[in-house]
């Protein structure tokens, strides 16, 4: 049964005092600011490893090759992302005091549609073949369908992710990157082809699942409970509808990027759009560490704001820079990374780089929705998003290939950064985006500044040396500028990590 408005503060109060016992004591503040300089480590050499996996293989594949693992990827994506529907986060969120039988439900619910969809998708992928005239995806597309039951049975870090156990859950999820980087990148240069990525894919899922099951903090067991799921239907029903909206945007503009710049063209915007990833995943990392503290403090609304303020703020010294990097060297990475095969998506990865920096500002802003049990606003943003994708990107790409779809994701970005301000608006009133879009411009100002300077002195030729040599001014002034407007919060946050490293969680 629902909690009552009455009642609902003590069941979050009796959380923050359960979890404060599994953490040794101290704050949530304190192992909320840790748990996210944890997880920004680990991360930074996970991430990474995800994103040299996907420019190894396209070093070493043709572009129509890197091209039919993307539509494999996109064709599925038609089912798959309905599977990620916020099960997991809903499980986060909930504050039932039987852990195991909660953790159970959640599983049983994720079992019952992954399952589902699982065997959907088997049946479905001549479909997927049909529908973009590329019949060689089906053997590795089954291959690769092989992955879904071993992610299924990595949902138990679930329980370590609640319990801000963020060392234990980092651990443990390392080995999936860490086997997929080691097979796909072996059979790449084996000559495997696409079939690098789909074998690579099941070795690290299934190798993940394995390892994750034997530290299993709670048994795997089907409990299914018609309450529980009628919340998680309540929850989940906007962020299914968010997710309707991406299918519908992905599908849409693959297809049309498959008749306008062929499957090489959608080789280049999977490969454009890996590198957008990778320039988001402090976001993640941040967003993934903070929502379980955020769901324990949803009764405090001050409190929330300055984790908002402050989250963004360290997000943007990183989100930011390298996003304005990629614009900048874009051209460079292609040249001496991806060979001169790839030239043609120049422009393309310059305008992902700029629109990946403006998608940092208010990141995270759907967490606090999702904390207090609002999904509407997560759905209302995705078919915004969707009629921008409408009116830019996919018309532009249409009249003038890459390039115009590069500058119709201009549109996407700032129309979706309008909406995100509106909703943190309602959220925090008085909350201001565009006073944190300066913040966060103004580091990496003085950065440009100085690469294009030198640019006027060198000569045409850019040799390796003077690449490398421009990387380290834009990464040395901007580290500089950042320290200057920043070094109050910088030091903050190295407080907080070092107080936590003082306390111990429980054992699971």
């Amino acid at each position: 049964m629902a909690a009552s408005p009455e009642s609902e503060p003590t069941a979050v109060q009796a959380r923050r005092e359960r979890l404060l016992t599994r953490l040794g004591g101290g704050s949530l503040r304190t192992h909320t600011a840790g748990g996210v300089l944890i997880n920004g480590a680990w991360s930074i050499g996970l991430q990474g490893l995800g994103f040299l996996r996907g420019f190894i293989v396209a070093a070493f594949l043709a572009p129509h090759d890197y091209g039919v693992w993307a539509i494999i990827v996109v064709g599925y994506s038609m089912l798959g992302v309905l599977r990620q529907v916020g099960i997991g986060d809903k499980y986060v969120q909930q504050d039932d005091p039987d852990e195991e039988a909660a953790f159970q439900k959640a599983f049983t619910l994720e079992a019952i549609l992954s399952g589902g969809l699982w065997l959907i998708l088997m049946l479905f992928t001549p479909v997927v073949a049909l529908i973009y005239r590329a019949p060689e995806i089906v053997a590795p597309g089954l291959i690769a369908l092989l992955a879904m039951p071993g992610a299924i049975l990595q949902t138990p870090v679930w329980a370590y992710h609640r319990d801000m156990d963020f060392r234990r859950e980092r651990r443990l999820t390392a080995i999936d990157p860490i086997v997929a980087m080691v097979v796909t990148a072996g059979l790449a240069i084996a000559g495997a082809g696409y079939w690098s990525f789909a074998i690579g894919n099941v070795a690290g899922t299934w190798a993940g699942a394995i390892v994750i099951l034997r530290h299993a903090p709670y048994p795997l067991r089907f409990r299914y409970d018609r309450g529980t799921a009628r919340s998680y239907v309540k929850f989940s029903t906007p962020l299914l509808l968010s997710n309707l909206s991406s299918i519908v945007l992905v599908q849409g503009t693959t297809l049309f990027a498959r008749s306008a710049v062929g499957i090489a063209g959608v080789g280049a915007l999977a490969l454009a759009n890996s590198v957008r990833t990778y320039t988001a995943f402090a976001d993640g990392i941040i967003s993934a560490s903070m929502y379980p503290a955020i769901c324990a403090m949803k009764d405090r609304r001050a409190v929330l704001h300055e984790s908002f303020v402050k989250s963004n703020r360290l997000a943007l010294m990183w989100g930011f820079p390298v996003g304005i990097g990629v614009a900048l060297f874009g051209g460079d990475l292609i040249h001496f990374v991806l060979g001169d095969r790839w030239q043609f998506a120049v422009t393309l990865f310059q305008a992902v780089g700029i629109v990946s920096a403006i998608g940092h500002l208010a990141f995270n802003w759907d967490n606090y929705v999702r904390a207090v049990g609002d999904t509407k606003p997560v759905a209302v943003y995705a078919w915004i998003g969707l009629l921008g994708w409408a009116a830019g990107p996919v018309p532009l790409l249409l009249a003038d290939g890459l390039r115009g779809y590069g500058i119709g994701l201009f549109v996407v970005a700032l129309l979706n950064l309008v909406v995100r301000a509106h909703f943190m608006r309602r959220f925090f009133p008085g909350f201001a985006i565009w006073r944190h879009a300066l913040r966060a411009i103004a580091p990496t100002v003085p950065a440009v500044g100085a690469v294009l300077l030198l640019r006027l002195v060198e000569s045409p030729a850019r040799p390796f040396g003077l690449v490398v040599g421009e990387v380290a001014v834009y990464v040395g002034v901007t580290a500089a500028a950042t320290w200057l407007t920043e070094r109050a919060l910088l030091r903050e946050a190295i407080g907080y990590l070092r107080r936590s490293r003082g306390l111990s969680p429980s054992p699971a």
